[in-house]
């Protein structure tokens, strides 16, 4: 328990620490943002502070920090330090530093800011590669709530029904400004998030002070299956594939330009950006404890799907109406990723094909073979448990890939101003590490997607020598470039 409530904290002090220390170096001031200088009224518009923090909380927090923190729990209590280092120093500053750069950039979304910082060529792969990652979210985060309806009530069979109303919903949140229907859910749907993760806290404090101290002292069994996991599944990398939400998500740099554009002042931005990160974090701290206690009970279920396990915290902590209601804000957690993926994909196509988006024709042109897509996806991804699984895999590494551009570039950003590229350059090193350690590491014989399949060791001297070249060529890149950062034209 002791490690888990140290972990919380750390989260906290370090948005009042490190948060103020980047913060310091991003320096946002008190000029105009793109929310006043392009106004729009579709995707330009000034939202309150409050709920642009609720929108952005929404946006990046999918399922990772539940079904990602369920399975990466697997790896033991080091999980519970792991998490808030690696949000606190990682992901919270990859998401602060993309929200703060494209906020400098009229709101452009990622591959226009790749396309300045990292060159022509990258900007065209990296657009294909995104556009790819935010169709395979959309999917995703179709499937997971619908299971999850569906089994609330299994008898009903509800599951193609969720993923028409779901789907429906993510098309019109798609067209619509963004104050229509985001603008005006979101705040209820984040009331009922907080009020769910709030009450499994409450809940898990309570049992173990008032039931059983030792729910966190991992039994003799769980021990050795903690050490089973680790033989076939490396810490390094697969823990940081596995929780990518929580620790550091490259998709997140896809949502940062949505509030971007609705910001009255860029003094908010540490709070919308690195702020609600570390809240996701403890979002994912609070259902790490809740894997972490149910393995401990039932060995057993160390073996299952996350899906189950989810379940299974929920019924043991907070019984069957609260669990409902917590289950329905892991549901919300899938939907306000979901549907803001689609969104993104939307505005990056009208960025890259240069078509603007007052127009609610040009909006649905470009919706249209999204919805085409998207389909073909959920058709296939549900003929068999296999599909689904080859899905999230690449979903997973897909993400990292993104942290790595965005990072670097991010750092190219920084050094053309004359600022401390540091700051995002060494996470950067780090997470290209991992994802090329993963691809080249892993293979079907382990259980995940096609990869290399090299030896691990083999993999570890590749993906350091690949990390240090591509943070080398960012270094390189950064102080070579004009200290003034050009305007992209459009």
């Amino acid at each position: 328990m002791l490690i888990f409530l140290l972990g919380i904290g750390l989260l906290i002090l370090g948005y009042f620490t490190y948060g103020k220390f980047v913060e310091r170096i991003l320096a946002p001031d008190d000029r105009q943002t793109p929310a006043m200088t392009q106004r729009d009224g579709v995707d330009f518009l000034v939202l309150p502070s409050w709920k642009n923090m609720l929108i952005q909380l929404l946006n990046i927090a999918g399922v990772g920090p539940v079904i990602g923190v369920i399975l990466g729990i697997r790896f033991g209590a080091s999980v519970f330090l792991i998490i808030p280092l690696g949000n606190i120093l990682g992901g919270a500053v990859h998401d602060f530093a993309s929200g703060m750069m494209s906020l400098r950039r009229n709101g452009e979304n990622l591959p226009w800011m790749i396309r300045d910082s990292l060159g022509k060529t990258l900007y065209s792969l990296f657009s294909v590669f995104m556009a790819v990652l935010l169709l395979l979210v959309v999917a995703v985060f179709i499937n997971i709530p619908a299971n999850l309806i569906n089994n609330l009530a299994p008898s009903a069979n509800l599951f193609w029904a969720a993923v028409g109303v779901i789907f429906l919903y993510y098309i019109l949140a798609t067209l619509f400004p963004v104050d229509k229907i985001i603008g005006r859910i979101y705040p209820i749907f984040g009331g009922l998030l907080l009020a769910s993760t709030c009450a499994l806290l409450m809940a898990i404090l309570w049992h173990y002070s008032f039931t059983d101290k030792d729910l966190f002292l991992a039994t003799p069994l769980l021990q050795e299956q903690f050490q089973d996991f680790r033989e076939t599944n490396p810490l390094l990398p697969t823990l940081f594939v596995t929780i990518a939400c929580g620790i550091m998500s490259g998709f997140h740099a896809t949502q940062s330009p949505i509030i971007a554009r609705t910001m009255a002042t860029e003094r908010e931005a540490r709070a919308a950006y690195y702020g609600m990160m570390i809240v996701e974090g403890i979002i994912a701290m609070i259902w790490a404890g809740g894997g972490y206690v149910l393995y401990n009970l039932d060995p057993d279920l160390f073996h299952t799907g996350a899906t189950k396990v989810l379940l299974e915290i929920v019924d043991f902590f907070l019984g069957s109406k609260l669990g409902t209601l917590t289950v329905l804000g892991v549901i919300i957690l899938a939907v306000t990723s979901g549907d803001t993926a689609m969104r993104s994909l939307r505005l990056s196509l009208g960025e890259i094909f240069h078509l603007e988006q007052k127009s609610l024709k040009n909006r649905f042109l470009l919706c249209l073979p999204l919805i085409a897509i998207v389909s073909l996806l959920l058709w296939w991804s549900n003929q068999d448990a296999k599909s689904f699984g080859f899905l999230w895999n690449y979903f997973a590494w897909g993400n990292q890939v993104l942290a790595a551009f965005t990072l670097i570039a991010t750092s190219v950003w920084l050094w053309r101003q004359r600022k401390n590229g540091w700051v995002t350059l060494l996470p950067g090193i780090f997470i290209t590490f991992i994802v090329a350690t993963y691809i080249l590491w892993v293979s079907p014989a382990h259980k995940g997607p096609m990869g290399f399949g090299l030896p691990l060791p083999l993999a570890y001297a590749l993906g350091t020598l690949i990390a240090l070249l591509w943070g080398g060529w960012g270094y390189w890149r950064g102080h070579h470039a004009s200290p003034e950062s050009p305007s992209v034209n459009r």
